[in-house]
């Protein structure tokens, strides 16, 4: 038997995303959308004067998943630069497509099911990107 793709860990992680926030302070802003799925997250960000995430707002519309890694990363971006966030998002892609390491990010772990669903890839990049995008924009 199969182990169920959207597990009680998932959806515990999609339901504590906070939602949209405002930022007293608004550095940089992105608007992101899946092609393989079309889900979107717009990012905005707040940096310190080393170049790191003092704060960010998202905003989501993906599936559980997108969800999810929406949460890991507002659970965890706050202090992180953007070489950082681009070694996780590399890292991130390479272990949805196959590789034994995991990213370095607290949580990744919990969205495991879906690296066999290639389907639910770009939901689980897109806020990675997104914050990578908004943080270059700055």
């Amino acid at each position: 038997m199969n182990a169920p793709l959207y597990t009680i860990e998932i959806l515990r992680l999609a339901a504590s995303l906070k939602g949209t926030t405002p930022l007293s302070r608004e550095d940089g802003r992105a608007e992101l959308r899946s092609p393989t799925c079309g889900s979107r997250v717009t990012t905005a960000v707040a940096l310190n004067a080393e170049g790191k995430v003092a704060a960010l707002s998202q905003t989501v519309h993906a599936c559980a998943f997108g969800q999810a890694s929406s949460a890991l990363l507002e659970q965890s971006a706050v202090g992180r630069d953007q070489p950082q966030v681009e070694v996780a998002l590399t890292a991130l892609e390479r272990w949805l497509g196959g590789s034994d390491s995991a990213p370095d990010w607290p949580g990744i772990a919990a969205l495991a099911p879906a690296r066999s669903r290639k389907s639910r890839h770009g939901a689980i990049l897109l806020p990675f990107r997104t914050l990578l995008a908004a943080m270059k924009s700055a």
